[in-house]
This record gives structure tokens, C-alpha cells and sequence, in this order.
């Protein structure tokens, strides 16, 4: 059985990615947001441009 990775835009506050995230490894969502906020915050790489990317080239669900 192979897994996918699908944004969660139902479950997700802004556009699923976190959703997802947490969604594809089994995690909770709130820590997902919580890292991305910080990886933002601290600018390691660059999250933001990377959640857009991933919100504009997975599949999703409603």
C-alpha cells in the first residue's frame, strides 16, 4: 500500500499544507503549523515560498 501526499484544504486553516503534512506522517497539525511559523520566524530556508510551492503542485482534497 503506497501513501500520497494530498493537501487537506478541508482541515487546513489556510491552504492544508500543514494539514497535509501532519496528515502524510501522522502528526498533529498545530505542530506542523507551529514549526513552519517558527522556521518563518528564524528564516531557515525559506518556508513560506516552499508552503506555496507545495499549496500550488500537490493534489488536494475537499
Amino acid at each position: 500500500m503506497s501513501r500520497q501526499f494530498l493537501v487537506n484544504k478541508t482541515e487546513g486553516k489556510f491552504l492544508g499544507v500543514c494539514a497535509g503534512i501532519a496528515n502524510y506522517f501522522g502528526w498533529d497539525a498545530t505542530i506542523v503549523r507551529i514549526g513552519f511559523v517558527a522556521a518563518a520566524v528564524f528564516g531557515f530556508g525559506s518556508p513560506v515560498i516552499l508552503y506555496l510551492l507545495i499549496a500550488l503542485v500537490a493534489p488536494s482534497t475537499y
